[in-house]
């Protein structure tokens, strides 16, 4: 396990890369440069070694709820690649192609990424995310709708006014 001198080290050659220390000797650090609402990268650096990443726009990176991995037992060589590919996703605009799905289109199939971000009246911003075969509309950290289906919670956000961001 690296070190949380050797991971603080790693993360601060990002030169894209905003240090925000923390409380508790924790260690942010934000990605200004992002397209998305989402800023914080590397969040809670910890001087124990422990410590997040966000990679909630991967798809085939495993995060919690919130879009985080654990980075505790990361080599440099992952945490430097992990790093890169989450400053990409977030360098990356939202298809402006997707806005809602069509039944007459095909549709069906289709598989968003893992977390996608909405943004409503008065600037309010959602996040749905697919877990536990369930379509999840979060508000911050509050579960505010599950549906079965991918339709259902687009035409749910569509219908109150959201827009993807």
């Amino acid at each position: 396990m690296l070190t949380f001198d050797q991971k603080l080290a790693i993360i601060a050659s990002f030169p894209e890369l905003q240090r925000k220390d923390v409380s508790l000797g924790r260690v942010n650090f934000h990605y200004e440069d992002s397209v998305h609402d989402k800023k914080t990268v590397v969040y809670h650096l910890h001087p124990n070694g422990n410590g997040f990443l966000y990679a909630g726009l991967l798809e085939d990176v495993e995060t919690d709820a919130k879009g985080l991995v654990n980075i505790r037992d990361y080599s440099e060589d992952e945490l430097r690649a992990l790093l890169e590919r989450a400053m990409k996703s977030l360098s990356s605009e939202p298809s402006e192609t997707e806005d809602a799905p069509s039944a007459s289109n095909g549709d069906a199939d289709h598989q968003p990424a893992r977390a996608e971000f909405w943004r409503g009246p008065g600037g309010a911003r959602l996040t749905l995310l697919h877990q536990d075969d369930l379509w999840y509309v979060y508000a911050g950290k509050e579960v505010e709708m599950a549906f079965e289906t991918y339709e259902e919670s687009v035409q749910y956000l569509l219908d109150e006014g959201f827009k993807r961001s």
